[in-house]
């Protein structure tokens, strides 16, 4: 899989779309995440198709969204490889506040990219 630039300009709209229907949502599931201890680096992987990332938190079907939400954190990502641990300390730097922003990785048949949306205003 490639990191593909042009990720924004081809999928910001959608991904921005759905993101007004599940920000309560993730922004709930992450602060439970770093509540219960299980990370303080919630990330939330995204896809038109089932991932064997986290656990699914909201299907396409459930709220006609254009996307699958999963659920998971750093720790799996490091797990699985998908982060190296020689990365790690760098991905948590450039980690945004999960109060403020929401960290996505999309997947999608030729590209993965973490993406960090902010939560809308209360």
């Amino acid at each position: 899989m490639n990191n593909d630039p042009e990720l924004d300009g081809k999928y910001l709209g959608t991904i921005s779309k759905d993101f007004i229907i599940v920000a309560e949502t993730l922004k709930e599931t992450a602060y439970q995440i770093k509540k219960r201890g299980f990370s303080e680096y919630p990330i939330f992987p995204l896809a038109k198709i089932p991932l064997p990332i986290g656990q699914l938190l909201i299907g396409r079907e459930e709220l006609a969204t254009a996307w699958n939400y999963n659920a998971s954190y750093l720790d799996e990502f490091v797990q699985r490889g998908i982060i190296s641990q020689e990365k790690e300390e760098e991905f948590k730097k450039n980690y945004k506040d999960s109060d403020e922003f929401c960290c996505l990785f999309v997947v999608d048949d030729k590209f993965t990219k973490f993406l960090y949306i902010p939560y809308p205003e209360e």
